[in-house]
Order: C-alpha cells, then sequence, then structure tokens
C-alpha cells in the first residue's frame, strides 16, 4: 500500500520514543510505501486535496533513521492510508488540517478519522463519561473556576486544548495564584481553562493505556519527578512497567466501542487511580515503552486493524 504521514519534522524524532516512527518502520517492514509531508504542505487546489513532501524510508539507526527523496507534490486521494499524526496544540491550523483530510473519505482512510478527532478533542470527549472521570469544570470565567476551587480545595489547572504537561498547574488548599494565572492564561488565548479535582494518586503514576481499534492492548505508569506534579514523559515522567487492572479494563469497555465507532484507531487514555482524565486521539505516544515493557508489537496490532479495514 502507499502510506502518508502527515507529521512533524520527521529528522527531529527519538527513534527509541516516537510513536509516529515506530507506526512507520512496521508499515515499511510490511511492504508498504511511505511518504511523509508537514502540515504547513497540505492544501486544497480548486478541488483536490494536495501535499508537498517526500517519499521516505526509515531505518532504526539514531542520527541516520530516515531517508528523504526529492520533494515533489501529490494528489492525497491517491493514497490508501494517512496517518494524521501532528501534535497539538489543537489549534484553528490542526482544526483546518481535519476539515482538508475529511475531504478524502470516499477515496482514502485518515487515522484516526479527522471528523472524530476534531469533535472529540482530548479534554473534551472525557465529558461523555462523567462517571468515569474526577469532577471537573470548563470555564474562561475566573469566579466560575474560584467556585469549584473552594468546594474541592486542591485542583489541576491546565489549558483546555494544551499537550504534554505544558501548563498544567496544581493549586492546592493554600495556593493564592489562581487569579494571577487566570490572568497569565487568558491575556494570551481566548481558549477556556480546565480545572479538576487533584487526584493523590498520581504519586503513583499516571497510567497509559493504549487502546486499537477500541480494543485495550497493555499499560505503562508515567510516575512523576521528585517535586513534580505532571506525569508526561516530556516533562521527566519515568516509565514503569504495569499490567492493566479491573478498573481500567472497566474503563475501556465503557469507551471503546464509541472509539471503535468512530474510527479512532490508535487512542491512548489517561487514568489517575480509579478516574479516566484525557482520552487522547490527536497523536498519541507510549507504544514503543509498551512494547519493550510486554514485548507485544503493538505497532503490528494496529496495522493488522487497519488492513482489515481496506
Amino acid at each position: 500500500m502507499k502510506i502518508a504521514f502527515q507529521m512533524d519534522p520527521i529528522d527531529a524524532v527519538d527513534i527509541n520514543a516516537d510513536s509516529s516512527f515506530r507506526i512507520a518502520e512496521e508499515a515499511q517492514a510490511r511492504g508498504h510505501e511511505l511518504f511523509y509531508y508537514s502540515p504547513d504542505q497540505l492544501a486544497y487546489e480548486e478541488g483536490v486535496i494536495t501535499a508537498r513532501g517526500q517519499d521516505m524510508v526509515v531505518r532504526r539507526e539514531e542520527g541516520n533513521h530516515v531517508d528523504l527523496g526529492p520533494v515533489k507534490k501529490v494528489e492525497l486521494k491517491d493514497f490508501d492510508v494517512l496517518w494524521l499524526r501532528q501534535d497539538p496544540p489543537f489549534d484553528m491550523h490542526y482544526i483546518t488540517s481535519t476539515h482538508l483530510l475529511d475531504r478524502l473519505k470516499d477515496d482514502v482512510l485518515v487515522v484516526n478519522d479527522p471528523f472524530w478527532v476534531r469533535n472529540y478533542p482530548e479534554k473534551l470527549l472525557v465529558l461523555d463519561f462523567p462517571e468515569l472521570t474526577p469532577p471537573t469544570t470548563i470555564a474562561r470565567d475566573l469566579e466560575t473556576i474560584k467556585e469549584f476551587k473552594a468546594k474541592h480545595q486542591d485542583v489541576i489547572l491546565k489549558p483546555l486544548y494544551g499537550n504534554g504537561g505544558a501548563g498544567v498547574f496544581r493549586l492546592d488548599a493554600n495556593d493564592r495564584n489562581l487569579s494571577s494565572l487566570h490572568e497569565l492564561f487568558t491575556g494570551f488565548s481566548r481558549e477556556p481553562l480546565i480545572v479538576q479535582k487533584f487526584l493523590p494518586d498520581v504519586s503513583n503514576g499516571d497510567k497509559r493505556v493504549i487502546l486499537v481499534d477500541g480494543e485495550p492492548v497493555g499499560a505503562i505508569n508515567r510516575v512523576p519527578a521528585a517535586g513534580e506534579t505532571r506525569s508526561n514523559m516530556h516533562v521527566g515522567g519515568r516509565p514503569e512497567k504495569i499490567s492493566l487492572s479491573d478498573r481500567d479494563l472497566e474503563i475501556c469497555a465503557a469507551i471503546g466501542p464509541l472509539l471503535k465507532e468512530k474510527g479512532q484507531v490508535f487512542v491512548g487514555i489517561d487514568v489517575i487511580g480509579d478516574y479516566l482524565t484525557e482520552i487522547n486521539v490527536t497523536s498519541p505516544t507510549g507504544i514503543q515503552e509498551l512494547e519493550r515493557f510486554d514485548g507485544v508489537n503493538i505497532a503490528e496490532k494496529i496495522w493488522q486493524a487497519i488492513e482489515a479495514k481496506l
């Protein structure tokens, strides 16, 4: 098959951690042809969705992990599968790309389905499952957020469309910075904020559970660094081997059918203690760590699910 990847710069990825690289590596091993382009090179031209990019060959060799051919313009309808693998922020640039890619739905299998990526951003899809999540408020209004904090005392405040742990703050019962943080956030962004009750279980780790076509295939535990509340690996969280608990399976059983129905083939959910906190559909990570811990080829499972749809 012909496989296109819409992703951030391929030459800058960590080949030992990046999920997009691992997915491309497995596709190549299965005999598929790879093409790479950056989100900035996606275009709508008089009824045709195009991209300027390069044929790609990957290898697991640090510092020499990709060969790219000459730049050329292609019509994306000529591909069999297109991977939407650009990282957030989930801004208007990102949203526009989902609108353009959605126009390919009659010709190309886009993974994950861009219509539902657009309508199910990470921190909003969980609102469909209030029985699984910690107490949550989404607001831009300071008084609403203050009321939530007064009720729950110890809270986590973060940008609604952020990622990788950026801009995440814990405000405990004695904290006096809420108004200043609200001023800071609203000074440079028109987006709302999300505030959740702090979960002390995060000290034991924030579990990333991987689902393929709605089915759980494993998990890794991400433990915060000393003195940190955030467990994201981008900010120093340490991955650990961990098994799926009964509660994890219960959560996956509740959300899995919806993910499968809406074409969300590769999803990473975040679970702290007994609570679901995020459903990551834009550009989830974690499969390389999971493969090393469990010895299971998750990338193969992803491609088996995709190939079965074609």
